[in-house]
Order: structure tokens, then C-alpha cells, then sequence
């Protein structure tokens, strides 16, 4: 049913993941590189980024509605932890790597953006986690029966 609370959680994620295109993910003090012209770095600075944080908006939004079949709900909600982990992994080894480009030395700080794919990624764990156990209840209720 659409109602129970993984519905929640997974909404929560979409929310989380699609507030990254609005917060930036990190700042410095010096323009620095390709990514940090403008000393700012968000999901639109590349396209892989921006692609793999659309798909994270989209993946919990279209587990929400598999509800009526859960072993596909969760695989679709096991890989939609793949992309917060990836928009983290990136935006760590662009700001990493942005010192080394050029001799400048950047102070690079992470802003909001990375709070909230973080908290996009707790969310679908969250979710995955009740799905697992939604399917665990049913699978006993069909036992007694």
C-alpha cells in the first residue's frame, strides 16, 4: 500500500536528493580549476553529476510505487543507494583534486549540498531496511495461513 512508511522515507530521499540541483555542494576561496571557476561547486559544474543526481530524485520516486511488488521495490531501492554515493564520491575527488591542478591553494569547504545526499542516502537505507521488513511480516502471515 502506498501509505506505509518506506513511502515516507523514499520521499524523503527524492526530496533530499532533488534539493542538491539548489544548494551548493562545496565553496573556496579562489577560483580554482575547471569545476570551481565561479568558487562554487554544484551538480550542474558536470554533466555526469547532474545525471547521476537526477537519477537519484528519480529511483526512490519510482520505488514508491512498486509497493504492490516488493522484491523488485527493494532492488530498485537497493540500487538507488548507488548514485548519493557516487555524487559524494565525485564532489570529494573533484575538491581533492582541484588543489593539485593548478598551484593555488584553494581552501575548499563542504557546504549543504553534502548534508543533504547524505541525508538522501540514511533515508533510502531507512526505506530499504522497512521494505525488508514489510516483506518478512507477510512471508510469516502467509506461513500460518
Amino acid at each position: 500500500m502506498i501509505q506505509r512508511k518506506q513511502t515516507l522515507f523514499y520521499l524523503l530521499a527524492a526530496i533530499c536528493a532533488g534539493a542538491v540541483f539548489f544548494l551548493p555542494l562545496a565553496t573556496s576561496d579562489k577560483a580554482a580549476g575547471l569545476f570551481m571557476e565561479d568558487k562554487v561547486f554544484n551538480v550542474f559544474d558536470h554533466i555526469g553529476i547532474t545525471i547521476v543526481a537526477a537519477l537519484a530524485v528519480l529511483l526512490p520516486l519510482i520505488a514508491i510505487f512498486l509497493f504492490k511488488n516488493r522484491s523488485t521495490q527493494m532492488k530498485v531501492g537497493n540500487s538507488s543507494l548507488i548514485f548519493p554515493l557516487l555524487i559524494m564520491i565525485a564532489g570529494v575527488l573533484i575538491a581533492a583534486g582541484l588543489g593539485k591542478e593548478e598551484n593555488v591553494a584553494a581552501n575548499i569547504s563542504p557546504k549543504m549540498g553534502f548534508s543533504v545526499v547524505m541525508a538522501s542516502l540514511f533515508f533510502t537505507i531507512w526505506a530499504n531496511i522497512s521494505v525488508k521488513k514489510d516483506d518478512e511480516l507477510v512471508k510469516s502471515s502467509d506461513r500460518l495461513r
